[in-house]
């Protein structure tokens, strides 16, 4: 009878002790707590983690910024320059495109921040607050479009090397019209490039472009301009330079143990070449997969060189996927590859640079188009900042009191006889 009751009284402690431990298992504080195990799960790397911890480069984030400004600012521009009612807006009226511009700002405190691109005045006879684009920055539109027009063989050549990366020589019309700008084409490049250039283009349907006939001269990829120049130059060996890449790490990159020996065994790694198809990579092959990709990465890198601005929305690459034959995660591509691009997520878009073609953000090779936008640029950039130009202007306002304002003279309206005989009186 001793031995059961000493029996019970043992199985009794070790139920409490087993509740016990249990119960501070559950809690986040308790004296046995120091002795459970805890399995912890293995942090998942995806596209978004690589994107929050990345090494940002504030040179390019900073002219991301000024660059959204200046989008919301030709916004503004193409809307008015499309009224036919005159080269003049109310405030009134320019407060309903808030939405369509992408402001965060009331539409009058946004245009009171750049006088030297729009001008305020009160109208003479319905006297409410009106808004007209300056002469200097219609002046600086109009001179990028001259450039787009002088440049327009430049064009022509970025398009047929486009073809000529597609898998079947085609591309579609919509993508092209994304990327217009990036590439330095008209708005109206469906019938001022494609329908002009008949004999290099050809409209399979509606919505698709083939190339009429290949151009071997033109198949050379800018990066082995590249490999040329550090071979000669630099006197590098072919074997280090055959394949390689220019990489240019941000400020601050931090180069982890065993990272040299796996991007120096990239570098060497062969792929087939954008503009060349004699080559068929087989993915489950051995190495077929590295292969793969860095070929992917050669495609991306010749389509930011035939940029203008050597950037592109990434939105914008994810519909030259199938025809460029780039079948992976686009964002994630680029992320693991910090050297060679850069990716700023300033605005409401998310936008891959080459790096190698920026220094403290600012091109390093510029081109007439950039040097045209960039000047647009600079004047958005002075601010309230008075200049002689500015004094100027502001000094005719005060000794004026009559105000005077443009009328487009092609478009007349109702009542317009009503201002010549006002005036003589």
């Amino acid at each position: 009878m001793k031995l059961l009751s000493n029996f019970r009284y043992n199985i009794f402690n070790y139920d409490a002790s087993f509740d016990s431990l249990t119960i501070s298992s559950n809690n986040s504080f308790g004296l046995f707590n120091r002795f459970i195990q805890r399995r912890w799960k293995k942090p998942i790397v995806s596209a978004q983690t690589r994107l929050e911890d990345r090494v940002r480069d504030p040179h390019l984030d900073n002219f991301m910024v000024h660059l959204n400004k200046l989008k919301c600012i030709l916004k503004i521009h193409h809307l008015m320059s499309n009224r036919k009612r005159g080269s003049f807006v109310s405030l009134q009226l320019m407060s309903r495109w808030r939405n369509i511009v992408g402001l965060n700002v009331t539409m009058g405190s946004f245009i009171y921040k750049y006088p030297h691109v729009f001008d305020e005045f009160v109208h003479p006879f319905r006297r409410n607050l009106c808004c007209r684009v300056t002469r200097k920055m219609k002046e600086l539109v109009m001179l990028e479009k001259v450039a787009v027009k002088q440049q327009e063989m430049e064009a022509v050549k970025r398009l047929k090397r486009l073809l000529m990366m597609s898998v079947n020589g085609t591309l579609h019309i919509h993508a092209l019209r994304l990327i217009r700008r990036e590439l330095g084409l008209p708005e109206d490049f469906r019938d001022s490039i494609l329908g002009k250039y008949s004999g290099d283009f050809r409209l399979v349907d509606l919505e698709i472009v083939a190339l009429v006939d290949r151009d071997d001269e033109l198949g050379k990829a800018e990066v082995e301009k590249w490999r040329e120049k550090e071979y000669t130059e630099k006197w590098l060996s072919e074997f280090e330079t055959k394949f390689a890449f220019p990489i240019n790490f941000p400020t601050g990159f931090k180069i982890v143990g065993g990272f040299r020996e796996k991007l120096k065994n990239w570098q060497r790694l062969p792929y087939a070449k954008p503009y060349e198809r004699k080559e068929v990579i087989r993915v489950r092959s051995c190495g077929g997969v590295e292969r793969y990709e860095k070929r992917a990465v050669a495609v991306l890198h010749e389509l930011l060189s035939l940029t203008v601005d050597k950037m592109v929305e990434v939105d914008q690459l994810v519909h030259f996927r199938k025809d460029l034959a780039i079948e992976v995660n686009m964002r994630e591509l680029l992320l693991r590859h910090p050297g060679i691009f850069y990716i700023s997520t300033r605005g409401k878009t998310q936008t891959v640079f080459l790096r190698e073609a920026y220094s403290k953000g600012r091109l390093i090779d510029p081109n007439p188009i950039y040097i045209a936008r960039r000047n647009t640029l600079e004047l958005v950039l002075l601010g309230r900042r008075k200049t002689k130009q500015l004094l100027a202007c502001d000094n005719v306002k005060e000794g004026n009191t009559s105000v005077v304002y443009e009328v487009d003279k092609e478009c007349k309206r109702e009542g317009d006889w009503v201002i010549p005989f006002l005036e003589s009186s």
